[in-house]
């Protein structure tokens, strides 16, 4: 089955810092603009941090200067290094292909902050 596989997430207290890391296997992710997304319960997706397969990175406002999104192609892994974490921050993160691909969407990974 091709899908997206995250890890990194957990329990952090607000401030703290967290990387997120997701394999794409079989999918040339290096083919592919990539993005990083969340749904906290009771939401809708939300793409919170791009990454352009010709270069340049884009995030929504809620995250710049907090979030650095980055991959590596060669590894078939992109990256999401969560700094200043918010409560509001809390919410499961999935990373895939942008626009979102159903098919391939993966667990995701679980982000709480809470103190």
């Amino acid at each position: 089955q091709v899908q997206f596989v995250e890890s990194g997430g957990g329990l952090v207290q607000p401030g703290g810092s967290l990387k997120l890391a997701c394999a794409s296997g079989r999918i040339v992710m290096r083919s592919y603009d990539m993005g990083w997304y969340r749904q906290a319960p009771g939401n809708q997706y939300e793409l919170v941090a791009k990454s352009l397969r010709g270069g340049g990175t884009d995030y929504v406002d809620s995250v710049k200067n907090r979030f650095t999104i980055s991959r590596d192609n060669a590894k078939r892994t992109l990256y999401l290094q969560m700094n200043s974490l918010k409560p509001e921050d809390t919410a499961v993160y999935y990373c895939n292909t942008y626009p979102f691909m159903t098919s391939w969407r993966g667990q995701g990974t679980q982000v709480t902050v809470s103190s």
